[in-house]
């Protein structure tokens, strides 16, 4: 029974491209029952606590385009789907997720809405979403909630889940290179770019980091000893063995020194400026903890600073500052810290905060003790107090570095062998060299922090995530698109018909181009030739692992609309996107997809999707595929059978490529010059010319192989050797004749696939036809009626029986009833055989063939091998599989 609430009854991870927008979103099923005859302006209230509780929602403009504009439709009145979609988007903002995309949309089904928010982490976007309907329905019923503590929950999945600020800045840098990127852990850990073009970076490591370099920077000891070896400016020091040994070696290089942990991090367990026995001695002793040795060094006098070189050159630098009190004759040095240093809004313990609040640490306990005093001494009012000689290293002074130093710090960091190197250098003025005020380096640190270059106490961010990305992708010296976007040349390839027929001899036309290529369709995951894996891997976890391996340097998927709209396309981008036709759509009634309309918005993703400098491979005998031509950021071919086909005519009169047949040769067509590539009927896949639906295929194909830059000769060798002897896409149109009766295989399962087919066996003459046909997974009704009419129409003995292969919610019977019902009407079927499972169908129609008879064997959706195999039997031939 319907009721006034909000109910999420699904929630699909769209990971990919997709109908709606370009990145990862959230597309949640919301059923908001009676609350459909409510919309906002008829709840009483509920304007006034929604804008109270989320006073930021005045920046969302909506449809309206303006400041303000969503809060107008809340006035005016809006339904509960699209308020959620806009609460989403709000608490993400508030927790600290990068901008949203977000809509809201009707279903056919009264009352149920598609809820579309972006997801850059499925885990934090889904708790935002059920959030958000926790806080519209509180609204609604004027109950209390607690933004800041939902608010609090996201900002705690984000720290658990989400990219840290280091990793994220050079993610997003990549995204403004529009090179792509792939999460590879639940850490830091992530791919740029594909295939054998790709690289990998951990926070601010990359896959040029050098495990010797990380080593040498995390003995210090060693370090310097390279660097003072090189002529780079360093205290002099030594390892120590003791606290004795230490206060000897302090004496040695003449006090002030400096004690700190020779493998430590962080800065943790470093005492400066130590001047007395006891000083030293206690600081060894804490020094000690924090690592599995000691350096006594030099003092060097001056300000911390944090240098960073990427790729040999000084992009950033941030130095640090002393914090002090001034006593007011009343409170204590640990209440004056509060109410001095730690009260800055720029302190606190989050990645927001450039400052880390104040603690009285060992070493600032030490810098106490030395001036008297203790963290519960009030000191007399006026006196300044230091509490740390060097806090946060967090000032850009980028612009201040003297060249001489800038060029020691690069230095230092190719001494060590980093390609990304944070160098702790001290001096008192940056801006003059080193040697004339008696700086050094003191560390060089592999794996270096950014927030203190992106979000700076003080000065000017820098633009830190792109010098990384600009070191591991060069861009191109006249600053127009990159030399080096880390991509493969990918293929994404779509439509109702054809998939994997184009798929497979796509990557075949690839392969011998000398690319290594990765397939994932629906006949399983292959590198080159070598099937990794079985079974159907058109989707976006076979197509994400071929993107992984760093030995591919093409890859091929087919991307069926199922796929598309449960999880989006696995790449960002394609260099050519492949729509082979739309005609009446498969998996109509699915997803809320009801008519051809909606499906070309699912489909299009493909030819939205190609790269300026790509092209889309379009079936210009489908109108609905010719209208995706304007939505094309790059080139387009169309292929047809005809260069006669309106789309192509025009196509052509704009000096623009296409493929088509002209007197039984496939002809490759600039403008008005034509060049013959191969004779149709030379073409194994083609059956001498007859399969007409394979003609189109092999045109889709060799026009996406043009596209991609493959020589002619090669295209022809590949057309005319691809599947010699059945093999390489066994299952579509595979032909067998024994004593005179022809069986064909095929895994035609709509009806265009099935009327195409008819058309294909009018050119193959019989004295009789037999089908054997199941219904497969769902469809709608009035499709499997449409089925059964083709069948009717073409055949003259239907074997009907079930697809074990797949699942399916209708009872095989009723879809069985439906086929009938479709048969019934045909004008050529005389008789309708009910054989129950695929194999028991197949063995008794392979027993009544006679010579004269022609037999089509519809095989199982999602296992066409065993249909094969029965196929082979009856012809004496050990099983094949393809």
């Amino acid at each position: 029974m319907k009721k006034k609430d909000i109910e999420i009854f699904d929630v699909m991870s769209l990971r990919g491209p997709n109908m709606w927008t370009y990145g990862p979103v959230l597309e949640a099923w919301v059923d908001i029952g009676e609350l459909e005859e409510y919309p906002s302006n008829k709840i009483p209230g509920f304007y006034e606590r929604l804008s109270a509780w989320l006073p930021s929602l005045i920046e969302h403009r909506c449809s309206i385009g303006e400041r303000g504009g969503f809060l107008q439709r809340l006035k005016e009145g809006t339904w509960p789907a699209h308020i959620m979609e806009h609460v989403t988007l709000e608490l993400l903002s508030l927790a600290g997720m990068p901008g949203g995309f977000g809509k809201a949309r009707e279903t056919p089904l009264v009352g149920v809405y598609k809820v579309i928010v972006t997801a850059w982490d499925e885990r934090v976007a889904r708790a935002a979403l059920f959030l958000a309907r926790d806080l519209v329905m509180a609204a609604i019923e004027d109950r209390a909630f607690d933004v800041d503590a939902a608010v609090d929950e996201l900002r705690g999945l984000i720290d658990r889940h989400w990219l840290g600020p280091s990793t994220a800045c050079i993610v997003y840098a990549a995204d403004d290179r529009r090179i792509p990127a792939l999460r590879l852990s639940d850490s830091n850990l992530v791919q740029l770019g594909h295939g054998a073009r790709q690289r990998r970076i951990w926070t601010a490591e990359t896959d040029r980091t050098s495990a010797i370099a990380e080593s040498i920077s995390r003995d210090k000891d060693l370090t310097k000893s390279l660097l003072e070896s090189c002529g780079v400016p360093v205290p002099e020091g030594r390892l120590v063995q003791s606290a004795d040994d230490a206060w000897e070696a302090a004496e040695e290089i003449g006090v002030p020194v400096v004690v700190k942990p020779y493998d430590g991090n962080h800065g943790r367990g470093v005492f400066t400026n130590l001047i007395s026995r006891e000083e030293v001695q206690t600081a060894y002793a804490v020094a000690i903890e924090e690592g599995s040795g000691v350096i006594v060094e030099r003092f060097v006098p001056g300000n911390e600073h944090r240098l960073l070189v990427v790729g040999g050159r000084l992009v950033a630098a941030a130095m640090g500052e002393s914090a002090s009190v001034v006593g007011d004759g009343k409170s204590t040095i640990d209440e004056l810290i509060e109410l001095q240093i730690n009260c800055d809004p720029r302190r606190g313990n989050t990645e927001d905060h450039p400052l880390n609040r104040v603690r009285l640490d060992s070493a600032a306990r030490l810098e106490l003790k030395r001036q008297g005093f203790t963290a519960e001494s009030v000191p007399p009012e006026g006196r300044h107090v230091l509490i740390q000689r060097n806090g946060n290293v967090a000032f850009d002074v980028t612009d201040r570095v003297h060249p001489s130093v800038a060029a020691h710090a690069a230095l230092a960091a190719r001494v060590v062998g980093l390609d990304i190197a944070g160098i702790d250098l001290v001096a008192e003025d940056i801006s003059r060299p080193l040697a004339e005020q008696g700086g050094a380096i003191v560390e060089v640190n592999a794996g270096p922090g950014l927030l203190m270059h992106l979000k700076p106490a003080a000065g000017t961010p820098r633009p830190v995530g792109r010098a990384i990305v600009d070191h591991l992708f060069p861009p191109a010296a006249d600053g127009d698109a990159p030399a080096d976007d880390g991509r493969i040349p990918v293929v994404g390839i779509t439509g109702t018909n054809g998939k994997t027929v184009v798929a497979k001899l796509v990557a075949r036309l690839l392969q011998l181009s000398g690319r290594h290529t990765g397939l994932a369709c629906s006949d399983g995951l292959y590198l080159d030739r070598r099937l990794v894996e079985g079974g159907d891997r058109a989707n976006w976890e076979a197509a994400t692992r071929v993107l992984k391996n760093r030995a591919v340097e093409a890859a091929v998927f087919e991307n069926d609309s199922g796929t598309m709209l449960s999880e989006g396309l696995a790449y960002d981008r394609c260099l050519v996107g492949v729509v082979t036709n739309i005609d009446t759509p498969d998996h109509l009634g699915h997803y809320y997809i009801e008519d051809a309309e909606k499906m070309y918005s699912v489909l299009r993703t493909q030819v939205d999707v190609v790269l300026k400098h790509g092209a889309a491979v379009l079936n210009a005998r489908d109108p609905l595929v010719v209208e995706m031509a304007e939505l094309c950021d790059g080139d387009v071919i169309f292929f047809g059978a005809s260069a006669e086909l309106p789309a192509i005519a025009q196509h052509r009169a704009a000096g623009k490529r296409a493929v088509y047949v002209r007197d039984g040769r496939i002809v490759l067509a600039t403008g008005n010059s034509e060049l013959p590539l191969a004779d149709v009927a030379a073409i194994p896949l083609t059956y001498a010319g007859r399969v007409g639906f394979q003609i189109e295929n092999v045109l889709a194909a060799v026009a996406a192989a043009w596209a991609l830059g493959i020589s002619h000769e090669l295209i022809r060798a590949g057309v005319m050797t691809f599947d010699v002897g059945q093999l390489d896409v066994p299952g579509r149109f595979t032909l067998f004749e024994r004593n005179g009766a022809t069986v064909i295989v095929d895994d035609a399962h709509n009806a265009p696939a099935l009327e195409a087919l008819a058309k294909a066996l009018d050119r193959f003459p019989s004295e009789r036809r037999l089908a054997v046909f199941g219904a497969g997974v769902d469809r709608r009704d009035a499709d499997l009626i449409e089925q059964g009419k083709a069948l009717g129409a073409a055949f003259d003995r239907v074997f009907l029986c079930e697809d074990r292969s797949v699942t399916r919610k209708l009872p095989d019977s009723e879809a069985r009833a439906l086929l009938k019902k479709g048969l019934y009407e045909g004008r050529r079927v005389n008789k309708i055989i009910d054989q129950g499972s695929r194999r028991e169908a197949v063995e008794a129609a392979l027993s009544q063939l006679v010579a004269g008879d022609l037999l089509v064997l519809q095989a199982d959706e999602a296992d066409i091998g065993t249909t094969l195999d029965q196929v082979h039997h009856w012809l004496g031939q050990p099983a094949r599989r393809g």
